[in-house]
């Protein structure tokens, strides 16, 4: 009962994930990113552990294929899991355990991978890779968010669907992208209109982290 994509814009860079289900917290369990290493989504019967433990082996040199392998390896119980990843390179990876319950579906398209669990379609999966792929030029945000609404639009998940959150990491070790919506009936509209209002503050915050001094430099040539 939960669909997401996780890509990378090739120009920027950036890495990132979305997802959106009927529970509450979605953006606390399965979204997973970090700067020049990758993106994971870990999701089903979820184990948030898997997250950072796959970025951490794709940080040691493993590509997305092999980060899976070992996964699924070295977890018990892998059969209930359904996860994915991207790497730095665009290599991606899936896995859909054998309890993972129908609808069930993955797609890979370039520079991205979309994964779903029963959902009403396998062609949720599919669809979002299509919106993904769009508008490669579109910040990487915009495009995670276009998937979600795509996969919701495709047919979604039998229940009213309550939570989203969409992660983008980009030069430093703090998410660039941070959002999350619960508990509210349009939960991927929510996420529309938020990233809307971030992205005209997204660098002002990366500054005033890296270089709070350049915000006062600006400010006093502006005046």
């Amino acid at each position: 009962m939960t669909f997401s994509l996780a890509g990378r814009c090739a120009r920027t860079g950036m890495l990132g994930a979305v997802v959106t289900t009927s529970s509450i917290a979605v953006g606390s369990r399965c979204p997973f990113a970090a700067a020049g290493i990758g993106a994971a989504l870990t999701q089903n019967m979820t184990d948030p552990r898997l997250g950072p433990l796959a970025l951490d082996l794709l940080k040691r040199g493993f590509s997305a294929p092999n980060v899976i392998e070992a996964l699924k390896a070295a977890t018990p119980r892998s059969d209930w899991r359904q996860l994915a990843m991207i790497d730095r390179e665009g290599r991606t990876a899936s896995f859909t355990g054998a309890s993972c319950k129908p609808e069930i579906g993955d797609a890979h398209g370039r520079d991205c991978v979309a994964i779903g669990n029963i959902v009403r379609s396998a062609e949720v999966a599919a669809a979002m890779v299509r919106a993904f792929e769009a508008d490669p030029k579109a910040h990487l945000a915009a495009r995670l968010v276009a998937a979600l609404k795509a996969g919701d639009e495709a047919g979604g998940e039998f229940k009213p669907l309550v939570s989203t959150a969409l992660i983008v990491a980009y030069r430093e070790a703090f998410p660039y992208v941070d959002l999350r919506v619960d508990s509210d009936p349009y939960p991927i509209s929510t996420l529309a209109r938020l990233w809307l209002e971030y992205e005209p503050v997204a660098e002002m915050y990366l500054a005033r982290a890296v270089d709070p001094d350049s915000l006062i430099s600006s400010a006093q040539s502006a005046a």
